[in-house]
């Protein structure tokens, strides 16, 4: 499983001139899932996105998680995030978790995040969407489970 998080300053997603989902503040996270993830992988990545000390404290140091600013989370699915480009100019996609493992393993996440206790937007799985955000600081890390 792989994330890319940006902190943001506000962040929506938006399918067929409609918006789907969009948070004021706090995380927007790019979710792909590959062959032979599992729920321990997504456990795992939830507890580190909302740990994250990825925020500035008082003094300017990134010191404070999502948690700590009261900011809302926008799950994305993203499976161009297993591209491989060795080969050709054409990316493959044949390391990306196919729709009917990788819809419930999205699901999943985004329900964890809920259970947490955040607010917790998303796009639309499998839809062609537009993600429209203001990256803070830029800060934007990738994880890898």
């Amino acid at each position: 499983m792989k994330a890319v998080i940006q902190r943001v300053s506000r962040a929506r997603v938006e399918v067929h001139g409609k918006v789907v989902g969009q948070i004021a503040g706090g995380l927007l996270v790019l979710l792909g899932m590959m062959h032979g993830d599992t729920e321990k992988d997504a456990d795992w990545l939830v507890e580190k996105i909302t740990k994250l000390r990825i925020f500035e404290d008082d003094e300017g140091k990134m010191n404070l998680s999502v948690e700590d600013i009261g900011g809302g989370i926008l799950v994305v699915s993203q499976f161009t995030l297993y591209a491989d480009c060795k080969k050709g100019t054409r990316p493959s996609f044949i390391d990306a978790a196919r729709p009917d493992v990788a819809e419930p393993l999205y699901n999943y996440v985004v329900q964890r995040f809920i259970d947490t206790g955040f607010h917790t937007e998303t796009g639309e799985f499998g839809a062609k969407m537009e993600i429209d955000f203001v990256n803070d600081g830029p800060v934007t890390i990738v994880l890898d489970s």
